[in-house]
């Protein structure tokens, strides 16, 4: 089955880079150009490296502040001082 169209690069192409060292979408866009191009497999290679989760979205879908998430805040800082 593909994953990227706009190279005809398949699963097992992934898979393969994957196991030859490869554990970011960037070094399988290294290694085969996949998701270079119009980045609708991104989401797909990141699943097939096993990182299909977004920790980001889990967040923002439990209404908790996304960015300050990032920088290990839990985004309340400085309110109290400006209320």
């Amino acid at each position: 089955m593909y994953v990227c169209s706009c190279f005809g690069i398949t699963e097992q192409q992934v898979k393969q880079h994957a196991e030859d060292g490869a554990s970011t979408p960037r070094q399988i866009a290294s290694a085969c150009k996949a998701g270079t191009d119009c980045g609708s497999c991104v989401r797909r290679i990141q699943s097939l490296l096993g990182r299909g989760a977004c920790p980001r979205r889990e967040l923002a879908d439990r209404g908790r502040p996304v960015l300050s998430a990032v920088d290990g805040q839990d985004g309340l800082d400085g309110l109290e001082e400006a209320a």
